[in-house]
């Protein structure tokens, strides 16, 4: 009897992985992705997103992972964190998970920062990433400076980028990512984007916009924002 209990268990068990393509206890759920927020910049559209967004459902996002924060760009960049506050605790409140990913463009940096340094969002952020940023402002502000706050806000030496830069620019709790590229000519200079503390890359020779849309980039900002994210 026990001889034909063990025969049966063996066929059991053999049924389960032809049934699964592996055996029962290696069947594990995997693990959730975080959802992503991206971040447009200045003068910027939701829309400029199309690319990536497109390559994120295509290898393992669905449509309620991804989410697009739009706000007016000529605002104060502390206007647009808050408002981006408010946003991703509804996309927490949606999905929820305990953290998402900031993928951002250009200005689209600034306001994310600021969100995370003073607004609460180094508890609701797993990775930041900056492409093509003015983190440390750019000399093309000066061409719209009169003109609008946060155009101010971005010019080199600027109050809102001391106080954002001051001591520790990038606070611990949040994985950092950056990329600039030698043929940005918006960011002036390109090393503004670079922050200490951060993962900081160079792309090849790529267009301020052309960077949202180039799939050396793309790819590498997915890979980035799907590893684990591990401190010392």
């Amino acid at each position: 009897m026990r001889r034909l209990l063990t025969c049966l268990c063996g066929i059991a068990a053999a049924a389960l992985v032809f049934a699964t393509g592996a055996p029962a206890q290696a069947q594990s759920r995997a693990p959730e992705t975080t959802p992503v927020v991206f971040v447009h910049g200045f003068a910027g559209k939701g829309s400029q997103w199309w690319a990536m967004r497109r390559d994120f459902l295509a290898n393992g996002y669905t449509e309620d992972q991804l989410h697009v924060f739009t706000y007016n760009s000529l605002r104060s960049n502390e206007t647009s964190a808050e408002r981006l506050a408010g946003f991703v605790d509804e996309v927490l409140a949606t999905t929820g998970a305990d953290r998402v990913d900031l993928v951002t463009h250009s200005m689209g940096g600034l306001p994310s920062r600021w969100y995370i340094r003073f607004l609460g969002g180094a508890d609701r952020v797993d990775d930041w990433v900056s492409i093509g940023g003015p983190n440390n402002g750019t000399a093309v502000a000066g061409a719209c400076f009169s003109l609008f706050t946060s155009c101010r806000e971005m010019k080199r030496g600027s109050g809102f980028l001391s106080d954002l830069n001051a001591d520790d620019p990038t606070p611990h709790g949040v994985n950092y990512v950056t990329f600039r590229s030698p043929c940005d000519l918006i960011i002036s200079p390109i090393s503004s984007t670079a922050l200490d503390g951060a993962a900081n890359h160079r792309t090849r020779c790529l267009e301020h916009i052309s960077m949202m849309w180039a799939p050396s980039v793309i790819t590498s900002v997915r890979e980035t924002i799907s590893s684990p994210l591990i401190f010392d």
